[in-house]
């Protein structure tokens, strides 16, 4: 199949060379064209427009920050119009319900089909090729589309037919990340204040109990944080709101997520936005424990 890939930042980057070293013929497009042109040096071609890109073609994945990012590439830069009747969008991008609805629409409307396929994993993970995915869409689409989906992760969930059902999986999914994150965060703070050192604790709660690689990954990074975040608090932010919405739009209430939104604000406020989700998360809420003791 012919292949178009829009959004090349790190994880879009790394799912990129997984098709490629497995023989995919895959043209490229990003708003700065560096990453484009990186990938062209290893076999990609290089489209100088998303419009150019997905002419002809059978798939297009998309992999962007948010919602305001993939409406203007798809209405703004002209894709729903070079897109083939027949042809697939794929959503790799963690969306709110309300657009992974209205993309449904849209591309049915202009024979065109959808399906949403956000990812679970960091960039180093999307590097390993073990991302796993969840899938929604109608049955026909989905089948053309999982081997290419096969060739980026370790596995697939399919949800439904319904595209937007994969997008509120995954919104949920990132609510129960950013959940642990407040509870080994609290537990964190709550160690030193006793003078437990936070490294013996969660190793010795997480051998006892949960036996959690998620568990011992992200205390690593909230006690270390790397000098690049994998995942930034503004992220965090955009994923809690959008898990709010989507909640709010079917009458659930959210008092966790409500907290959690509250703290991102607060961190945001304090200039960390483009700090690590975890780390960042972590830092704040132990500056503001230490100013009130």
């Amino acid at each position: 199949m012919r292949i178009a890939f829009l959004g090349l930042g790190k994880m879009g980057r790394a799912i990129v060379r997984q098709l490629l070293q497995q023989g995919e013929d895959v043209t490229v497009w990003n708003r700065s064209p560096e990453a484009a042109e990186e990938l062209a040096r290893e076999g990609a071609k290089h489209a100088r427009s998303a419009a150019d890109a997905v002419a002809g073609c059978d798939v297009v994945f998309t992999m962007v920050v948010d919602d305001p990012a993939l409406e203007g590439i798809l209405y703004g830069g002209r894709v729903m119009e070079s897109l083939g009747k027949g042809a697939i969008h794929v959503s790799l991008s963690t969306l709110s319900v309300g657009l992974s609805r209205r993309l449904t629409e849209d591309h049915a409307a202009r024979g065109q089909q959808f399906v949403a396929a956000p990812v679970f994993g960091r960039p180093h993970i999307a590097e390993q090729g073990k991302l796993w995915i969840a899938v929604g869409g109608a049955s026909e689409a989905v089948e053309k589309v999982r081997p290419l989906l096969d060739k980026c992760g370790r596995g697939i969930t399919v949800v439904s037919e319904h595209p937007w059902s994969a997008h509120a999986l995954k919104l949920g999914g990132n609510f129960l990340i950013t959940a642990m994150i407040a509870s080994l965060t609290e537990s964190f703070v709550f160690a030193e204040a006793l003078g437990i050192e936070p490294a013996t604790f969660i190793q010795t709660v997480n051998s006892a109990l949960f036996q959690s690689p998620f568990y011992e990954m992200y205390s690593n990074i909230m006690l270390h944080p790397p000098e690049k975040p994998g995942g930034t608090i503004a992220l965090g932010e955009k994923d809690m709101r959008l898990f709010r919405d989507a909640a709010q739009g079917e009458h659930v209430r959210t008092p966790l997520a409500d907290v959690f939104m509250a703290t991102f604000h607060s961190a945001i406020e304090a200039g960390m936005k483009d700090q690590d989700w975890a780390a960042g998360y972590y830092q704040l809420e132990r500056g503001m424990e230490s100013q009130a003791r």
